[in-house]
Formats: structure tokens, sequence, C-alpha cells
């Protein structure tokens, strides 16, 4: 055997060496926890052949606490680029088969260079995490790590799409860096994400808690709202991925790949002239418009489980990546709260950076009341709502369904706040409020001094107040409303709104960056 055969023998042992992480056996303890490694995630999301590894031959350089005795290849993460349905992306997934997956200084390093790269050369970053956390016995350099990954997140956001999927355990330090990305997706009872865990809440505040119930997937997609998509397999993560990334650009300089796609622009749908009740204070759904109106029926919708008066998420016009935002009037009416405002400000702050235009379904009688929305900053968080509308420079389609009332029908995407197209269904309520509390305002001295014809003054003002202001039109002969349109003819009006906007260009006033109501 030549020196040269030698060399190339023990490179590719090396290498299949590097290939098993931890060994063997921390392989079989991963599959039997129902977790795929590191390598096999990365296999099922990244097409076939596409993958370029990077930092194979990594190695920590920790010597503290008998670290030194083991320095195996890749340090715990596998980082290199691919390609996801043709398109570049850049990738790291780390291996809870070496030290748990925990984060030393080279791991760092690592991460941070596909960062790098990812933002230099325009393509988005996917991160797969399965982490223990801070390598402790690293001390203080697995702490400047994370603050390196977190300063890349900065850095990247609202340049190039940030994806993070918690594949396994994500506590301490570690969660900032998904709460910085973009979009989060979480396993169902194999993954977790929390500051502190159960044993900590348990010795500080003597409450006892589960990993699951303390920061479970469903727990994050439901109540905090951190985990955008929560999902019941890897397997089903890693699709989803891949799904959310095809109404994504590769970058912020660049806009969403068009589609083919054989549904007509012109199609109309007789079922929309009809499904607003005639009674103001019944219910619809607003996914059947949704679906009426985008191409195929298609929807792919984030933060499904949170803030559910609200729906948020992305489809295609005429092939046209569009972000969809629309008030549900079958969960609370479709009132904005806390929640709901913080939900639609960053999907409409996420579709601005990234050239991706907003369609707005409005319905919305007004803010949630009360003592809870008032103490817990309703007004910043809504006025977030309002902040995102009013800076987004997309093109900006707004239809009006149904209620557009008060400070909500504002923050909605109205024409103030710089919306291109603003259209409004003849059923369209645009006014300062309702007419039963409008007339109990204008009226209250008329209805109390004559107390026996009270509720004949309360009708009569109500049909003149309801007369004004119940329709769209008040708002059309001041041009806050470019046309009235017939329900059935949404998708066509819409579609071709967004055709003359393609070419929009405005920008905002010069400034290091904005102030954004937090």
């Amino acid at each position: 055997m030549s020196i040269q055969s030698d060399h190339i023998e023990k490179l590719v042992q090396r290498r299949a060496k590097a290939r098993l992480g931890g060994g063997e056996k921390r392989i079989e303890a991963q599959h039997a926890k129902g977790k795929k490694t590191a390598r096999e995630r990365l296999e099922l999301l990244l097409d076939p052949g596409s993958f370029e590894e990077y930092d194979m031959f990594v190695q920590h350089r920790c010597t503290n606490f008998g670290m030194d005795a083991s320095h195996p290849d890749g340090d715990g993460v596998v980082t290199g680029c691919g390609t996801i349905g043709g398109r570049q992306v850049y990738v790291y997934a780390q291996d809870f088969t070496v030290s748990g997956g925990s984060l030393s200084k080279t791991m760092s390093e690592k991460i941070c260079k596909v960062m790098d790269m990812a933002r230099r050369n325009g393509a988005p970053c996917i991160g797969l995490n399965d982490s223990g956390g801070a390598r402790i016995q690293e001390g203080i350099d697995a702490l400047a790590g994370y603050a390196e990954i977190f300063e890349r997140n900065i850095l990247g956001s609202g340049v190039v799409p940030q994806i993070s999927a918690i594949m396994g355990p994500c506590a301490g330090g570690a969660v900032y860096s998904p709460a910085l990305t973009d979009f989060t997706f979480m396993v169902k009872n194999t993954s977790y994400m929390f500051l502190t865990g159960p044993a900590v809440v348990k010795s500080v505040t003597g409450e006892e808690v589960s990993q699951e119930e303390l920061g479970g997937a469903s727990v994050h997609a439901s109540k905090s709202g951190v985990c955008h998509f929560a999902c019941d397999t890897e397997e089903e993560t890693l699709e989803g991925i891949k799904a959310l990334l095809a109404f994504l650009p590769q970058n912020n300089l660049e806009t969403a790949p068009l589609v083919e796609t054989s549904d007509p622009v012109n199609r109309v749908d007789d079922a929309l002239n009809s499904i607003v009740p005639d009674n103001p204070n019944k219910a619809y759904n607003m996914y059947a418009v949704i679906g009426s109106i985008v191409d195929d029926g298609k929807f792919l919708e984030v933060h499904k489980q949170f803030a559910k008066n609200i729906i948020v998420g992305f489809a295609h016009m005429n092939g046209r990546s569009v972000g969809i935002v629309a008030n549900q009037p079958s969960e609370l009416a479709g009132v904005l709260d806390i929640n709901a405002s913080r939900k639609a400000a960053r999907f409409v702050r996420f579709c601005d950076a990234f050239n991706i235009p907003l369609v707005t379904l409005v319905d919305v009688p007004g803010f949630l009341p009360g003592t809870q929305q008032e103490y817990g900053a309703i007004i910043t968080n809504g006025a977030k709502l309002l902040y995102a509308y009013g800076e987004a420079t997309v093109p900006k389609v707004t239809v009006t369904l149904r209620k557009g009332y008060g400070g909500a029908h504002i923050v909605m995407s109205c024409k103030q706040l710089r919306g291109d197209i603003n259209y409004a269904w003849p059923s369209a309520e645009i006014a300062v409020m309702g007419a039963d509390g409008a007339v109990n305002v204008l009226y209250a001295k008329d209805i109390k001094a004559d107390p026996e014809h009270a509720k004949e003054i309360f009708e009569e003002k109500k049909k003149e107040y309801t007369d004004l202001f119940s329709n769209p039109y008040q708002a059309a002969q001041k041009g806050y409303i470019d046309d009235v349109i017939e329900p059935r003819n949404t998708r066509f009006r819409v579609i071709r709104a967004l055709e003359q906007l393609a070419g929009k260009r405005e920008e905002i006033p010069a400034k290091k960056h904005d102030n954004l109501p937090l």
C-alpha cells in the first residue's frame, strides 16, 4: 500500500467514526427515546446527496474535569449546507449522542461559521436543537459561545430567514437562540423549552411541575406563543420546515419564488355572498373565506393554537406568496387582545422584512376590555400591531368583511397606515363603535329624561346610527375605502390589486433603527 493510499484509508476511517458521533450505544439510546440522530434528521430534511459538511474534525479544547480523556470529532454538532427543493440552505444539527449535545466553545464556533455564511451568501439558516445546555466543564467559555450565537441571530434577523426546530431538550440560555429566530418548531412529547427546569422551580417557588407541563410543545404552542408549529413526530417537523420554506425568499433582497397554479384568477365563489350572517352578533368561520380566495384552498397557518381570535399564515394567490392576517369571528368574536396583537405584529414584520405582500381580512369589533388586558399593557401591545402595519412597505391589500370598529379598525391595516388598496364588502360596518354603544353615549340624557319612551327612543336612534354607519359607503365617500366589492369576486379583486402593486417602491425615513413599542 502506498503512503497516499494509507492516508486515504485513515481519512475514510476517521470520517466513518466521526459520523457515528458518540458511538453505537448512544445512538441506540437516542433511538430508544423515539428520537433520530443529528445526521438522520439532516438526511430527511435536505435533498438527497446535497449535504456538504463543514468542520467534521473539529474537537473541543477543554482539559478540565477529565475532559481531556476524550476528543470526539465534530464535538456534538453537525454543520454545513445543502438544498431543500433545489434551493440552498445552511444547517446545523446538535448531536445529543456526544456529551448530551452540550454547547462548548468549539461547538459555538462551528454554528457561528454557518450562520455567518448564511448571512453573507443570502440563504436561510436552519438549526436543529437537541442539547442539554451549556457544557458546564467549560464554564464561561460556554456562555461566551451562546452569546456569539445570539449575536449572529441578531445580525441575521431580517436578512435571511432563520428557522429553529426543537428536537429534544432546550433549556437555560439555549432557549434564546430559537426565540430570536423567525419560526420555531417543536415535537410533541419529546422536546421542551424553559429557562429554569422543574427542579429549580420547585426549590424556588415550591411548585411541582413536569417538564412537559412547564415547557412542552403544546404549552408553548397554545399558552406562551414561543412555538409557531407543534408537530406530532420528527418527520412531520422536518416536512413542516420544507413546506414553510416554499413560501419564503432566500433573503431580504429577493422575492419568494412564483409557483405554477391551475386555479383561475377570476374564479368566483357564490358562497361568500351569504357567508356573513344577518345577525351582526352571530359568528362565522374566517377559514372558509381564506380557503375560498387563495390558490387551491391551501393555507399554511402559523401559530395555529395561539391567540385563535386572529389568524396568520402563508398562501399563494395566482402563484405569488402572500401573508394572510385575518380576524376570526368564531373566537372571542374576533376581538384583538394582547396575544393576538403580538402574534399579528410579529407576522406582519416578518412579511415586510422579506418582501411578502400582506392580505388583511377584517372583522373586528374592538379590543378586549378588562383589567387583565389593561394591566397587561394592551395599549403597548396593540400599538405593536399598529406600528407593524404603519412601517410596512410591502404591498398591503385590506378587505373589511363586516365590523371595523374604533381603534381596532385603525390597527388592521387601514388606509391611513399606508394601506395600498382597501376594499369592503357591502356588509362592512366602519365606525367608532357599534350602534348600541354609540346610542348609549350620544343619547344617554334623552333616554334618561323620558323613561316611559326610553325603549322607543333607543330603537329610533339606533336605526338612525345604523343607517348612517352600518355600511361601507361613508368610508367610501371619503376615499378611506377604494371600492365596495361583491364578496364572490374577492379572489379576483385581491389578485388584481397584488398584480398592480407588484412594482411598488416605498421607503421609510432614514434612521438608525426604529423604536418599536416593546
